[in-house]
Formats: structure tokens, C-alpha cells, sequence
């Protein structure tokens, strides 16, 4: 709008989005007051009442209420003094919106972290690792037995965070297998033998009741069936035979 163009209570409503009871309240309780009247009588809005209609806008839509967006407009100072008020009032509410946003960012990471990993996590935790087909057959080779049973009730309540600890542990354990291997240290030395016993503390800790003789069986199965063998032998060539070695070398170690 020009300087000299007044706009009555309708056109500044419509021109503005603010409702025609929003601005007879703001004149009622003395927070803008029309300056000027038409010779029909008609309340006239200036220029610097609309500007003054911004600031009261704004402190509003940061839900500041009328008495104390009253009080900031009553403050001396030139427009750009208000503005920097107004400023400081965002900041502060930016602020307190980016507290309120980690403080629900927090509680959604609690709450995740105490639901049960799904399919969809697994997969994304082990990669290739995690086949349905694969859990499906070993539950139906193994799924009466005492150690798969004990191993189902464990996991069951499993987070995603258990499943990413269980991983790394993992990990862990064959960077031994692969770091005794590369350094031509044999089967039967304590290295390998330390790494396979901390590979079967971590079945015994995290799924089931781990014996060394039941070990045995799982390193034979290692060189037994390609996929276990191939998931060795992606690892470093040669480690699932090493593996399976150090095993039963560890099992005799406790005999």
C-alpha cells in the first residue's frame, strides 16, 4: 500500500488473514487503534498501523500474550529496536522448540532401544549374514531341540542395540581367528584356541548353553555345509577349516 492509502477494518482482514473480531478486540483493549476515520465515520488503517499489525502478529505467533506483547510495544526505541526484540523472541522460542524436539528425539531413541529388533533391523545390522530362508531351515532342523528353544527365548526380546553388540562381538572374534591365521601360528596354538574359546562364550552368553563337545559339532558343520564354509572363506581363505580347527583343538584344551 501507498502512504496515503487507508484500508478499513474488512479490507485490512481480508488483505492480512486476521479476522475482523481479532482486530475489534486488539482496539478495545488499546493494542491498535485505528488512526484515522473516514467522513462516514469508518475506522481507517495508516501505513504505520499496519506495521505496528506485523509486530503484534508476530509476538502472537510465538504465543506471547496481549499483555505482554502490550508491554514490548510500549518499550521506547526505533523500528529497528523492535525488530531486534522481535528477533531475540524468536531466537528464544527456537531454542526452546530445539530443546523440546531433542528432548522427543531422546525419548523416541529410549523407546526404540526397548522394542525387539525386527527382520527389517537384522537385515540391515548383518547384511547378507541374515537370511529368512536360512532361520526358517535351522528352525525346522533344530527347532525341538533344548538348545534352540533356550536360544528362541533369549533372543526374543533382543533390541537392536543387543543385535549391533552381538555383531561386533562377532566381528571381533574372527579378526582373532583371521590374525592368528595370517600370522602362519598354527590350529593349536593358544591363539587360536583363546579366539574359539571366546567364540563359544559368545553363543554360550547371547543364544544358548554352549559345551565344548556341542562346539565341536558346530565347527564341523563349518567345513560340512558351503554356506557356513563360504562365509568363512569370504572372510580370509582357508578360515573355516582354521576355525574348525582351533575348535576342536580348544574342546580337547578342556577335556
Amino acid at each position: 500500500m501507498t502512504v496515503d492509502e487507508l484500508l478499513t477494518v474488512g479490507q485490512v482482514a481480508q488483505t492480512f488473514g486476521v479476522t475482523v473480531r481479532t482486530l475489534h478486540h486488539y482496539d478495545e483493549v488499546g493494542l491498535l487503534r485505528p488512526s484515522e476515520r473516514s467522513h462516514a465515520g469508518y475506522r481507517l488503517y495508516t501505513a504505520q498501523d499496519l506495521e505496528r499489525l506485523a509486530t503484534i502478529v508476530t509476538y502472537r505467533r510465538l504465543d506471547l500474550p496481549l499483555d505482554e506483547v502490550a508491554a514490548l510495544l510500549r518499550g521506547d526505541g526505533s523500528t529497528i529496536e523492535h525488530l531486534r526484540r522481535q528477533r531475540a523472541a524468536v531466537m528464544d522460542k527456537v531454542d526452546e522448540l530445539r530443546g523440546l524436539v531433542d528432548a522427543i528425539d531422546a525419548a523416541m531413541e529410549r523407546e526404540m532401544d526397548e522394542q525387539p529388533a525386527t527382520h527389517e533391523d537384522l537385515k540391515q545390522i548383518f547384511g547378507d549374514g541374515f537370511k529368512d530362508e536360512y532361520q526358517a531351515e535351522a528352525q525346522e532342523r533344530w527347532g525341538e531341540t533344548d538348545a534352540w528353544k533356550q536360544s528362541a527365548r533369549r533372543t526374543k526380546g533382543y533390541t537392536k542395540a543387543d543385535w549391533e553388540r552381538i555383531k561386533t562381538e562377532g566381528d571381533a572374534v574372527n579378526a582373532q581367528f583371521v590374525t592368528a591365521l595370517e600370522a602362519g601360528l598354527p590350529a593349536t596354538s593358544p591363539e587360536a584356541m583363546d579366539a574359539a574359546e571366546a567364540a563359544r562364550m559368545q553363543i554360550h552368553t547371547w543364544f544358548y548353553d554352549c559345551s565344548h563337545d556341542f562346539h565341536r559339532n558346530l565347527g564341523d558343520m563349518y567345513v560340512a555345509d558351503p554356506r557356513f564354509t563360504k562365509t568363512f572363506e569370504d572372510i580370509a581363505p582357508g578360515l573355516a577349516q582354521y576355525v574348525r580347527d582351533a575348535i576342536h583343538a580348544n574342546a580337547d584344551r578342556h577335556a
